[in-house]
Parts: structure tokens; C-alpha cells; sequence
């Protein structure tokens, strides 16, 4: 079994005393009110949006009746799951270059097994070549030192290392054809990229599919989005959604699944495989 990331085991563990506290009829400010701490803690518990301490879980768990012989294994497992938690996981080390939604996402990744994926204006980050995202990155009006930069590069890499792995998710990429045709750095540059496109998609888990010009409207106008997928049925899909300043993780069922639509009609909408490869291949003639 492939071990957990720090953030899926935090997750993972949010879900279950959810789920523990609904099965024993509580409200959040009832456990509150029972372990003597605030309804906001409780809140931010159960959201995931901060770390929770292994005697606060034993405090809950106690509470909702694992304490009786026969739910002691449940919540051992439960206890150990917190401690897990806890650890640090690679890119904890990068805190000092990327934020900490960002390591939210990262955690989340380095344990998917599908990544859906749509990018309107750029090539998505585990297909980017190292001088593509440095010249991406002089656009930025935050002013990164060229050893910050590099340390932002080292991650794309480590993060991009997981699709030549033997647990390497299923990584399906849309991009509209304004992302190769945008020319990002140099023509060097960008012939360089394109080519790296071509080469990583010959990779068995890796699906290319461009949205051409002549698509027309379509549902995702504008709007990069990645859909995560986990390996175990009890982990749901998180849609992940990616501003300037922040992040936005969704989880509820019905906007996950409206994501999965859009998937699905940009699928439909776009060149297939085959025919995507061929316009790369074009774009890379006309540089």
C-alpha cells in the first residue's frame, strides 16, 4: 500500500470525526461546550484549515463513545491517523517559497491517481519546462531573488518526478491553443516547451488534448481548474481552484461533479489526442 501524504491523513482523519460526531448526535458547539475549548477551533477542526492535536482527538473521540473495548481498535487506528498527520511531508521544506495553500495542493497531488486538469492561458505546471516557468515567473510583480526562483523550479520538478513513478497518477491535461500559441520567454523557449509536450506524451499515464480557436465558447471560459482523484473510495475528489493571492478547495459532492461535466464537455469539445499532437507539432513549425 502506497503511504499517505501528510494532507490526505489529515483529511482523511477531518472526514471520520466528522462523521463520528454526526453518528453520535452532537452539534459542533455541543462539542465545544463538552471539551471546554471554542466553537471556531471546532469549525476550523472540521474544515481541515488547522492542524488537530492528537489529545484533542483522543478528547473527541472519547466523547463520541470510542472509548468502550469494542471500538478500541477503531480508535487506535484514529489516534495513529493523527499522529501520521502531524508528520512533514517534502515540500514543507519550500514553505519559505510557496504558500501555504499551495502546500495544501502539493500534499494533495503527491497522492492522487487521477489529475484532470484545464488551463486556458499557460501549459499546466507538471508539463512546464524549467526556463518556460522562469520566464513565466519574471511577469510576476512579486520580486522572487534568483535563488528563490530556482527553489520554486526545484518543486515543479519534484512534483513533476511522480509521473515517471510506478504509482504515477493518470494525468489528463486540456489546454486551449492559446497556451501554445502565446509565446512565453523566447521563441527558443517556447519551441523548447512544445517539444517537451510532445516527448512527455508519449508517457502512457500522461493525455494531451488542446481546445482549439475554432471551438468557440465553452464552459470553462477563462477558468484553470484540476480535479484530484484519490485511490481509495473513503478519499473523495477535491477540485482545486487557483487565483492570484489564494486558493479554493472544493469537496461538496454536487460542485465536484458539476467539474466533472465541464471536464467532460471540454473532452468532447476539444482535439483528440492524435490530432492535439499533430497542432503542437505545427506550432512548434511556425516558431
Amino acid at each position: 500500500m502506497a503511504v499517505l501524504s501528510p494532507t490526505v491523513r489529515q483529511r482523511r482523519l477531518v472526514q471520520e470525526l466528522r462523521r463520528l460526531r454526526l453518528e453520535a448526535g452532537f452539534s459542533q458547539v455541543e462539542v465545544a461546550q463538552q471539551l471546554d475549548w471554542s466553537e471556531s477551533k471546532q469549525i476550523k477542526m472540521e474544515r481541515g484549515t488547522i492542524p488537530i492535536r492528537v489529545p484533542d482527538v483522543r478528547a473527541m473521540l472519547d466523547l463520541y463513545g470510542l472509548s468502550v473495548p469494542e471500538r478500541h481498535q477503531e480508535r487506535d487506528m484514529l489516534l495513529q491517523l493523527a499522529r501520521d498527520a502531524r508528520q512533514r511531508g517534502w515540500w514543507h521544506s519550500y514553505g519559505d517559497v510557496i504558500p501555504g495553500w499551495f502546500e495544501v495542493y502539493v500534499g494533495l497531488e503527491a497522492e492522487s491517481s487521477t489529475l484532470r486538469t484545464y488551463q486556458p492561458e499557460l501549459v499546466h505546471g507538471l508539463l512546464q519546462t524549467p526556463d518556460y516557468y522562469r520566464a513565466f515567473m519574471r511577469t510576476s510583480p512579486v520580486a522572487d531573488s534568483d535563488e528563490e526562483r530556482e527553489r520554486k523550479i526545484e518543486v515543479r520538478k519534484a512534483r513533476q518526478a511522480r509521473l515517471d513513478t510506478t504509482d504515477a497518477p493518470n494525468y489528463w491535461t486540456i489546454m486551449n491553443e492559446a497556451a501554445l500559441r502565446r509565446l512565453t520567454g523566447s521563441p527558443v523557449v517556447m519551441k523548447a516547451q512544445l517539444n517537451h509536450i510532445l516527448e512527455r506524451m508519449t508517457n502512457p499515464k500522461v493525455t494531451v488534448q488542446v481546445l482549439p480557436f475554432a471551438t468557440g465558447m465553452h464552459p470553462a471560459m477563462d477558468e484553470p481548474f484540476t480535479i484530484v482523484g484519490f485511490p481509495e473510495s473513503a478519499d473523495l475528489d477535491v477540485v482545486y481552484l487557483e487565483s492570484q493571492t489564494g486558493a479554493l478547495y472544493l469537496e461538496d459532492r454536487a460542485q465536484v461533479d458539476r467539474y466533472h461535466q465541464v471536464f467532460d464537455q471540454l473532452r468532447a469539445k476539444a482535439l483528440d489526442p492524435v490530432d492535439s499532437r499533430a497542432l503542437i507539432e505545427q506550432t512548434v513549425r511556425d516558431l
